[in-house]
């Protein structure tokens, strides 16, 4: 039987690995810069590849838009130093975690 702290701890764990993946995922976006003159033709390949991860890790709307500001960033020259992928986690786990928490507890009173 599953219990309701047991379920915690799987999305406790889920969201670290999540995290472990969007650092993955974002390192992999600089990699294009390492190698030059390659480093270009990568991004053509990298920027549809990294829009779709995004929407397969990040679900509903906000994946959706992470996806399309994920395939941009990657796409244009000289903005893969932004970490996509780690700013949607913090935006999904952090931001909108503690938002949340509070219209729980406005909804208490």
């Amino acid at each position: 039987m599953i219990t309701e702290k047991n379920t915690n701890k799987n999305k406790i764990k889920n969201k670290y690995f999540i995290l472990a993946l969007s650092l993955i995922f974002d390192a992999l976006g600089y990699a294009s810069f390492i190698i030059p003159g390659i480093g270009e033709f990568a991004d053509v390949i990298w920027a549809p590849a990294s829009a779709f991860l995004m929407m397969k890790l990040y679900k509903g709307t906000s994946g959706k838009v992470g996806a399309a500001i994920s395939f941009i960033e990657e796409a244009l020259p000289g903005l893969d130093v932004i970490p996509t992928f780690t700013i949607m986690w913090f935006y999904t786990y952090v931001l909108t975690s503690k938002v949340k928490e509070e219209e729980t507890i406005i909804d208490v009173n």
